[in-house]
């Protein structure tokens, strides 16, 4: 017996160090604690859910010149979140010109009625599966965020994300929805050599090859296209405007900024609302 005793002991002994070496378990959710999740996932491990405590307060009222985009996300998305059935959104165009801030906005507008948003970044859209499968039982709409989404030949998230859009043998859950920014229209990059691959038959149809169904195939799963295109000038004036009442300037200060916001903006090269936004910030830090 003191030798069975010692055994057991000895056992146990190891069996803590190892668990000491162990990484811990992922903690569950905290679904009533925050609306923003990402998904984190440690090298070789199991994935989980981590909650944004400094989600993005901007809203929809705060994007300019993006009228007829705006209503559109909005309806798509009020659909969801009152059960009726809604699309997965691709939004594609200009930088800097409001698509990922949309998406924020329409969560803020919508987290009172039970919509959240989970951020994935390209690198995890393997374990798309797995986060549907996470929350698929849940009372609450979830938005899986893909931002700045773009892929090269061979990518394994390519191939993950056709099959979470519409290609996989189980039905799409009714508490999800799949919204991704990019700035390329198919997602995948296009070349000259593409063009070879279209054929005319003898009424001079013109049919796309095989090369060209395979790009357009993802961003064709998307049901709501939302293109967004660069400002002229006035409309980036308009946003500079914007914001800077957001910081307290006043009317005079704002039309003497008129001169110094066109100037930021030909230094950077783009009159975008991002571009609008950091000028402000600089403007009314100034002041």
């Amino acid at each position: 017996m003191p030798a069975l005793e010692e055994f057991l002991a000895r056992a146990e002994a190891v069996l803590a160090r190892v668990e000491a070496l162990l990484p811990a378990a992922p903690p569950a959710p905290d679904w009533q604690g925050a609306y923003a999740f990402r998904w984190r996932k440690r090298q070789g491990g199991q994935g989980w859910l981590q909650a944004v405590t400094h989600a993005s307060r901007i809203q929809l009222d705060d994007l300019h010149n993006i009228a007829v985009q705006k209503e559109q996300i909005e309806q798509n998305t009020r659909q969801f979140v009152a059960g009726k059935p809604a699309n997965n959104v691709l939004l594609t165009g200009a930088r800097g010109t409001g698509k990922s801030s949309l998406i924020k906005a329409c969560l803020n507008q919508f987290a009172g009625q039970g919509l959240r948003l989970i951020e994935v970044d390209k690198a995890d859209l393997a374990d798309l599966g797995d986060i549907i499968d996470l929350v698929a039982g849940r009372p609450e709409k979830f938005v899986v965020f893909c931002d700045d989404l773009s892929f090269e030949e061979g990518e394994s998230g390519y191939k993950a994300l056709k099959v979470a859009l519409d290609g996989s043998v189980t039905a799409p859950s009714d508490n999800v929805l799949i919204y991704a920014t990019s700035n390329r229209r198919h997602l995948l990059p296009e070349r000259m050599s593409d063009n070879a691959s279209y054929k005319t038959d003898d009424n001079g149809d013109l049919h796309p090859g095989e090369t060209v169904e395979e790009k357009i195939s993802l961003s064709e799963r998307f049901g709501l296209w939302l293109s967004f295109y660069p400002f002229r000038q006035d409309d980036y004036l308009d946003i500079v405007a914007h914001w800077l009442r957001s910081f307290g300037c006043t009317a005079q200060q704002i039309e003497e900024a008129r001169g110094d916001a066109l100037r930021w903006a030909l230094q950077r090269g783009s009159r975008s609302g991002r571009v609008a936004w950091q000028f402000a910030r600089d403007y009314a830090g100034k002041l």
